[in-house]
Parts: C-alpha cells; sequence; structure tokens
C-alpha cells in the first residue's frame, strides 16, 4: 500500500518484511557459506498491516472422522449461482482442527457450522468481487504464501500439504482461503485510494492527541469480531462464539482462531488491535478490559455489528513507561534465489562473504548506508526511528538490545538474503507516543477495517443467497 515516504520508511522496519523480507533469520558467527551458518532459524509472526495470512499450521493435530460428518455431497448455500457444499463446511473444520491441535466433538463442530458457513458466503462475495474487478492472485502468489507459513513453523518443503493431506484436509480449502484474503488485500487498497496515504500530518496528530492523554490507561488487546447482519443470525452468531471461547479456554491459540474466523480486518494480524485507549473500543468492551487479567479469555460482548471476543495482552499508562530509541541503519544483499540451508549456490555464498567483510570492517552508519547503496538500495537503509522494546522477532530485539552504537551486527540470514545492521545512537525516553510506523499501521488498519465493512455490506445487499443448511 503506498505510503508518503517518511511513513513509509518509518512502516517498513515492522521487521521481516523489511530487514529479513519476511522469513526467519540467524546471526551466523563465522566464514563460509554451507552448514549451520547459512541456515535460518524460525521466529514469531510480526504484526502487519494489511499483511498475508497469518495463522499458522499443526503438523499432527487429530481430526474428525468422516464417518462422524452429515452427507457431504448436499448443498448448504448458494451464493449468486456460486455452491457452497457441506464438504466445503467440514473441509474448513478439519482446517481449524488441524491449526489448533485440538480435537471437536461432533457436537463442537456442529456448532461451529453456520458460521463457517457465513464466512464461507462471504468468501465467495469477496472472490465475485475480485472477479469482477480483475484482480488474479496467481499461482505463485498462493505458493509464496504457502512457502511463508512453512517458514514460520519450520516446515520442510511440501510438508503443508502432506500435513493436511494426512489429516483429510482437501488442499484446496487452504488455497481457496488463502486466495480470497490476499486478493481481498488488493481490494481493499482500490477501496482506500488515497486514503491509503498516511501523511506526516496524520501522525503528526495523533501524537499529539496522545501526549496530551498521558497518565491515562492503555490495554493491548486482540479481538475475534463475529458479524451479525440480521437479527435472525443473532443466535447462530452467539452459539459460534460460545464455541470459539470453549476452544480458547481449552488451549487453542488465539493468533490462530483469529485469523481463521474473526471479521475483523485485524483478522490477518491474529486478531491484534496493538496498544488501544479506551475511547478506542465499544464501551461494554473497554469496560470489561479494564477488569481484566493479561491472558484472559472474555465472554463474548455485544457490540456494534455483532459480537466480540477479547484477550488482553498488557496493560500500562500512556507515557509512564521508558522506551529506548534506536537510531540504526541496514544494508541489505539479496539472494538472487530462496535459499536452501544444506546447499547455497555461488551467488548466495558471496552474498554472505560481503556481509562478513562489511560487518567485519564497517565503523559507522555511513559506510553502511554506503554499502547498502552499492547493492542497489533494495531495502530503505533507514528505517527511521525503532523502539526497541516493540521490536520483533524478540532474536533481533536481543542482538539490537545489546549492540553498541557504532558495531555492526553479523550476518543475519534469511530465506531471500541477508542484512546487516548497526546502530547509530539510542536515547531512553518516556514519550507517549509510540514509534511512527506503529501509528501509522494503526491509522491504516482503522480505514481498511471501515472500507472492508462497507464494501462487504453493500455486496451481501445487491447478492442473492440462499441458505439450505437451517
Amino acid at each position: 500500500m503506498p505510503r508518503t515516504t517518511s511513513t513509509r520508511h518509518a512502516a517498513m522496519l515492522l521487521l521481516a518484511g523489511c530487514l529479513l523480507g519476511g522469513g526467519a533469520m540467524a546471526q551466523t558467527s563465522g566464514p563460509g557459506g554451507a552448514g549451520p551458518n547459512m541456515a535460518p532459524h524460525p521466529t514469531a509472526p510480526t504484526a502487519r498491516a494489511l499483511a498475508g495470512p497469518r495463522a499458522p499450521i499443526s503438523s499432527a493435530a487429530p481430526t474428525l472422522k468422516k464417518a462422524e460428518l452429515p452427507s457431504l455431497n448436499s448443498i448448504v448455500a448458494v451464493v449468486d449461482g456460486s455452491v457452497i457444499s457441506r464438504e466445503d463446511v467440514q473441509n474448513r473444520v478439519r482446517l481449524f482442527t488441524l491449526s489448533t491441535g485440538l480435537r471437536l466433538s461432533p457436537e463442537m463442530a456442529d456448532r461451529l457450522s453456520p458460521q463457517i458457513t457465513k464466512s464461507l458466503i462471504d468468501e465467495k462475495l469477496q472472490l465475485q468481487e475480485l472477479q469482477r474487478r480483475k484482480i488474479v492472485i496467481g499461482d505463485a502468489d498462493i505458493a509464496n504464501a504457502i512457502k511463508d507459513i512453512e517458514r514460520r513453523n519450520n516446515m520442510a518443503p511440501g510438508a503443508l500439504r502432506n500435513s493436511l493431506t494426512g489429516q483429510g484436509v482437501a488442499m484446496r480449502t487452504l488455497v481457496d482461503q488463502l486466495r480470497v484474503q490476499l486478493g481481498w488485500v488488493r481490494v481493499i487498497r482500490e477501496e482506500l485510494g488515497q486514503a491509503a496515504d498516511v501523511s506526516d500530518r496524520d501522525i503528526n496528530d495523533r501524537i499529539a492527541r496522545l501526549k496530551a492523554e498521558v497518565g491515562q490507561p492503555q490495554y493491548r488487546v486482540s479481538e475475534i469480531f463475529i458479524p451479525v447482519d440480521q437479527p435472525t443470525q443473532d443466535a447462530d452468531a452467539q452459539r459460534f462464539a460460545e464455541a470459539v471461547i470453549t476452544q480458547l479456554r481449552s488451549g487453542a491459540p488465539f493468533p490462530i482462531v483469529a485469523a481463521q474466523f474473526s471479521s475483523g480486518q485485524t483478522a490477518l494480524q491474529g486478531g491484534d488491535l496493538g496498544w488501544v485507549r479506551p475511547d478506542q473500543l465499544d464501551a461494554s468492551v473497554a469496560a470489561l478490559v479494564a477488569q481484566m487479567p493479561a491472558g484472559a479469555i472474555s465472554n463474548a460482548q455485544k457490540v456494534a455489528g455483532g459480537y466480540a471476543v477479547v484477550t488482553v495482552r498488557g496493560k500500562r499508562e500512556l507515557g509512564r513507561e521508558t522506551a529506548t530509541v534506536l537510531h540504526v541503519r541496514q544494508a541489505y544483499f539479496a539472494f538472487a534465489s530462496t535459499l536452501v540451508p544444506s546447499a547455497p549456490t555461488p551467488q548466495q555464498q558471496d552474498m554472505l562473504a560481503k556481509a562478513q567483510a562489511l560487518s567485519k570492517n564497517a565503523k559507522s552508519c555511513d559506510e553502511v548506508e554506503a554499502a547498502n547503496a552499492a547493492m542497489g538500495n533494495q531495502r530503505p537503509s533507514d528505517p527511521g526511528e525503532v523502539q526497541l522494546e516493540a521490536l520483533n522477532p524478540p532474536q533481533l530485539r536481543a542482538i539490537l538490545g545489546e549492540l553498541p552504537a557504532g558495531k555492526a551486527t553479523g550476518p543475519l540470514v534469511a530465506p531471500d538474503g541477508i542484512a546487516v545492521i548497526m546502530v547509530c545512537s539510542r536515547e531512553v525516553s518516556n514519550d507517549a507516543a509510540p514509534p511512527k510506523a506503529e501509528l501509522a499501521n494503526q491509522i491504516i488498519n482503522e480505514r481498511a477495517e471501515l472500507a472492508s465493512r462497507q464494501l462487504l455490506d453493500d455486496l451481501r445487499r445487491r447478492a442473492v443467497i440462499q441458505r439450505r443448511d437451517s
């Protein structure tokens, strides 16, 4: 999504998308290009605005037996002539089961099915809108998304397909979901138009507002939003919310469930709303999170447009906590092909040698910036202010937290390239404002959320939808 230059540079340090190209990373310490020195390490996924799918997959999760399921050939819904079968619904139930690693009883699957059907109806509407706009998500896009899931879960290439097949989940189920998720991001980008640009004025206005609220509470909240489009759907939505809460309290990871089932824009970020003020939440949710301990799962809360299930990940008073702000420079050495750790190519070995030389010899941030320019500026050398405490993945936060100013990191290896980073300066403050990148993402997510809901509401009104599952 386009942004102004200053915002783009700041936002691109929401890591692995910029420094490490979205993959895992490891810091090498020795010479040579083969073996452990070229092996990326798995890292936790980072929250990023309008990013790709985030749901990890467990490779050995239990699932429902086909004998426990109703007839799979029956039609449960027709959306402008496009059919959704009971098999489609049950495949999505199995995908959820595989993702969470939890066994679902037939009764629990029945409670999930009406809302899953509704989600599939929305996906049909979204897919039809992609087709109307001639937005094509090619096989290469899908393949890259699957590779990303496998990388983030430390799975060998092809292991995801084998895992799905072994648990009775058609690969088409995941592919269809990825195609819609990736395509809908492009649709919303088109809908936003110039509103996708977050200007310095937008960010400065929000910073001024935050500074005026020093001492006010903030909560780190994640949300699963379950829409209710018509009063007749309220009971189904409530039952679905209760089923989701049961699974969450049984140990299902909140980000995975949110990525699978939340209809909010932050579903792609595991439901993460970031640090929010009470006035940014529905009044009933704000009152609830003020009393909830960190890690608790709420009951379903009635909110505008549906129900919300939330968890609180942290609490703080705005401006009362210190923050370490880093100014850094990075040089990026891109690979011509995806790294296979056990068999690096000559070009990859050459990139590692150059990165190692820079890491050993660089004495200033100017030298790192010059090296990045020599490599074609494939990543911005200056990503803007970096708040150390908010930096992900944790491995990189630990590396930069201990790195003296003026000293370069070792080569940070990812599947698509190598980064070398130098801290130019650091300062500790209790500034009330989060990093500009985080604020930019909040603003974009708010705009995207509104645009997505409005467009989907319009598509529902114009569509001919027949449900046959009741």
